[in-house]
């Protein structure tokens, strides 16, 4: 009888054991599903806050510029905190697609190991299939991404050298002085916005793949 009730409390302890870590690993997996989807969500959200942003501060740049003000302090000082903002808005978007990148990477990973896992050959070919597929549509942000980057670094930088510029010289002359490169670093940020189209369509990619088309 004790052995009998021995046998019964090893068997019992070992299938706790492995329903806790079958729960675990499906409640990982389940995880980095999750942290991948939102990290998709982050960086879409980033990238629009960033498009108006990169809007508003072209509008201020452009009416500090304007010809016959009087009063400069007001508009350089809005000028100022859009670029500010711009600054914060272009760090936050590099974290996110940086995020998205490591938990794509991750989630991949474990969705590998996971098909492999399958004993039915053509359940384990349909995981492997999709996997790939997605995982090709969720690299193109990253790229698309990175190619805005160097675009954004250059521009910022000039907008930063026109706010340091009027900064010590923000009379009528040194305005109408800098005017020029500041009409064209208008233009530029609307060239910077036009390039971040490629990570806007890549995130509306995947929201259809995931969603069927629903974005």
């Amino acid at each position: 009888m004790k052995l009998r009730n021995y046998s019964l409390a090893v068997v019992t302890t070992f299938l706790l054991g492995t329903a806790a870590f079958l729960g675990g690993c499906a409640t990982t997996g389940m995880d980095r599903s999750v942290k991948a989807s939102n990290s998709i969500k982050d960086v879409d959200s980033e990238i629009r806050k960033m498009i108006v942003q990169i809007d508003l501060t072209a509008a201020s740049l452009d009416s500090l510029v304007a010809p016959g003000q009087t009063e400069l302090r007001k508009p350089f000082n809005k000028y100022t905190d859009n670029l500010e903002k711009l600054e914060s808005e272009g760090k936050r978007v590099n974290k996110r697609v940086e995020e998205m990148k490591s938990r794509n990477n991750e989630y991949f990973s474990e969705w590998e190991k996971q098909g492999d896992s399958f004993t039915n050959p053509e359940m384990r070919g349909l995981s492997a299939e999709r996997r790939i597929k997605l995982a090709e549509v969720y690299a193109r942000v990253p790229e698309a991404a990175y190619g805005v980057r160097g675009n954004y670094q250059a521009y910022l930088t000039g907008l930063k050298e026109i706010q340091k510029y009027l900064s010590t010289d923000l009379t009528p002359k040194g305005v109408e002085s800098i005017t020029p490169i500041a009409k064209k670093s208008v233009q530029d940020l609307d060239v910077l916005k036009q390039s971040l189209q490629p990570v806007i369509a890549a995130l509306d990619e995947i929201k259809a793949e995931l969603y069927s088309g629903k974005k």
